[in-house]
């Protein structure tokens, strides 16, 4: 089980925000704007115009083996496109596409009824008049370069917005953005599990 001197947080992204600590130019947003916790770092990342889940820990082992390939998680997002995709394009998401050099493993993809209940976003898209959006449910277990946002564009229908609401089975739930709480015990338990079942490539102690 995980020692005290490990800190595992979860953090709702907000749209503008980058996925690390220091900062470029003073006027950037980064997480030292919403997390003073010293000597935890994201687990993966989001880009900055990407919102929702992020997880962050001071437990380098665990870190590593959620990011390597290796040990493929869930990740699990809801994303609003241009248009309204038909099924052969749901098909083409959920079966692999390509996108640079790279072909997308097999992901779950589902149009949503109507659109999931989010805060507004700050700054809101840009709608186009006489266009309509739709709103996908796609949980991948891979996490490439802006690979959501690449795969949409493949079929015809690109990302307005993207919000990762679960990795593996941590969800968002009542965080707003900016906001941050501590994982539970049941999680960090549920998590060890996940992560530490499995055989792993050699690593460095921590």
């Amino acid at each position: 089980m995980p020692k005290n001197k490990h800190r595992y947080i979860i953090f709702y992204k907000p749209y503008g925000v980058l996925s690390q600590f220091s900062k470029d130019t003073p006027e950037q947003s980064t997480l030292q704007d919403y997390i003073s916790i010293p000597d935890v770092y994201p687990v993966g990342r989001l880009d900055a115009d990407s919102e929702g889940l992020l997880l962050l820990t001071n437990h380098g082992q665990l870190q590593h083996r959620l990011c390597h390939p290796q040990f493929g998680h869930s990740r699990t997002y809801w994303v609003q496109v241009d248009r309204i995709p038909d099924a052969a394009a749901l098909n083409k998401l959920e079966q692999g596409v390509a996108i640079a050099n790279y072909h997308t493993q097999p992901a779950k993809v589902k149009l949503l009824p109507e659109a999931p209940l989010l805060p507004d976003r700050i700054p809101p898209i840009r709608f186009r008049k006489n266009v309509p959006t739709a709103w996908l449910e796609m949980t991948l277990t891979e996490g490439k370069n802006r690979q959501v946002r690449r795969m949409t564009a493949s079929v015809g229908f690109p990302t307005l917005r993207l919000v990762r609401i679960q990795i593996a089975h941590i969800e968002l739930d009542t965080l707003h953005p900016g906001q941050w709480r501590d994982l539970t015990p049941e999680e960090i338990k549920i998590l060890y599990n996940l992560v530490f079942s499995t055989n792993s490539l050699p690593s460095k102690r921590v």
